[in-house]
């Protein structure tokens, strides 16, 4: 039978054993006395091996191969194996047990364990079932690693967008004052001449420059300290809705009298799980997205976002802790709303937009078992919700 043990998360994993030897009694010996417990395939010599391995691969979870065999040794099998099949673990079986075989099976073929022929019953069964052990835990972190490898990607990519837009910006008003620059001649030593099309034109636009390169420099400092975090033996940062919220709207790089949209309210603090960089990062977009929207339409009320923070639901397990942004903005269609969170999706492609915002968003929520919650109507703004699992005691404050 089957390993009852195998987590359910690599069900799909190869779990198959391959023998390889080159007498026949031996092959079927070994799959009638093993093939009760593990899945047994056999081939008859090297060349056999390597066409079941080309074609089937990936079913297999451990090479158990005889080392004399008359026309390519074993030694040869685990090489290719170890250099074409890394993830299968390999044990050798052989009645030569001398110390150049040995030596050789661990620096060239990386065995995890040599069996001495005859094959002891009990020895033989006891190291399949550590070889299906060990294949199940490389499996396991195989999969953690390319799963983080990925969300580093999209995060790092998603980061990079983030920096691309108010680093242009920056490079934009720098670009203004350069060319707004006039030579002095006959002037005195140290003074410098600019034109203006307008008054205050070249402050405004220093000014617009130093907020996005706070911004930048906000969004860096963040990670930075996230690296500092993850070292073993680092203090973990408690972080709250409340202080991100109060991070966001200090260090936003709200455009003219932007940040008089915009206001804040906390029914209920609590303490967020995940990385401080990340839930950063997830309402810096959505804050963006909100003015966006609120710079482009077409209001009779002054323009507005709410970001509220509170916990709602029962007793503290059945609870849920949020963080709220509603605008008062034109909203949004529904054939576009059904797609927010699933895919690239924008309606501001002429002005940068890209539609992966709201779906790094989603990830990052699913990624500390969050979620994610849109709502709008058309010309009745938008009311976007995270939703949080970790729930803390708190106040009440409005600013």
């Amino acid at each position: 039978m089957k390993n009852p043990q195998a987590p359910a998360i690599l069900s799909d994993e190869a779990r198959s054993i391959l023998f390889v030897d080159d007498e026949a009694a031996s092959r079927k010996w070994f799959a009638r006395n093993f093939g009760d417990e593990f899945n047994i395939v056999t081939a008859a010599g090297v060349g056999e091996a390597l066409d079941l391995l080309a074609g089937r691969g990936q079913e297999f979870a451990v090479l158990l191969t005889d080392y004399r065999m008359p026309e390519q040794d074993g030694m040869k099998l685990l090489r290719a194996v170890q250099r074409d099949y890394r993830h299968l673990v390999r044990l050798l079986a052989t009645a030569y047990a001398e110390k150049e075989v040995a030596i050789a099976a661990v620096n060239q073929g990386k065995v995890l364990r040599i069996l001495e022929k005859p094959l002891d019953d009990t020895l033989t069964r006891e190291a399949l079932r550590e070889a299906l052990a060990l294949h199940r835990t490389q499996a396991f972190e195989r999969l953690l690693n390319e799963g983080r490898v990925a969300a580093l990607r999209e995060t790092l990519g998603f980061l990079a967008h983030e920096l691309n837009t108010p680093l242009a910006t920056v490079r934009g008003c720098v670009t203004t004052v350069a060319e707004r620059y006039r030579p002095c001649d006959g002037g005195p030593p140290g003074m410098a001449q600019f034109a203006e099309d307008h008054p205050g034109e070249l402050l405004a636009a220093l000014e617009r420059a130093q907020r996005r390169a706070l911004y930048c420099q906000s969004l860096v400092s963040t990670f930075v300290q996230s690296a500092r975090d993850a070292y073993p033996g680092a203090a973990p940062q408690a972080v709250t809705g409340s202080s991100l919220v109060a991070s966001l709207l200090d260090e936003f790089p709200f455009e003219d009298n932007e940040r008089s949209w915009v206001s804040s309210q906390v029914l209920q603090d609590f303490s967020l799980p995940g990385r401080r960089d990340l839930l950063y990062l997830v309402l810096c977009t959505l804050t963006k997205n909100a003015l966006q929207a609120l710079r482009g339409s077409q209001l009779s009320l002054q323009p507005s976002l709410r970001v509220s923070v509170g916990v709602e639901g029962g007793p503290a397990a059945q609870a849920r802790s949020w963080i709220r942004f509603e605008d008062n903005g034109p909203g949004i269609a529904p054939e576009v709303l059904a797609k927010l969170t699933r895919e690239p999706v924008t309606t501001r492609g002429q002005s940068g937009g890209n539609g992966m915002g709201l779906m790094f968003c989603h990830r990052v929520m699913q990624s500390i078992r969050g979620s994610i919650e849109l709502a709008s109507t058309v010309g009745q703004g938008a009311v976007i919700t995270l939703y949080f699992r970790a729930v803390g005691e708190g106040s009440q404050r409005e600013s």
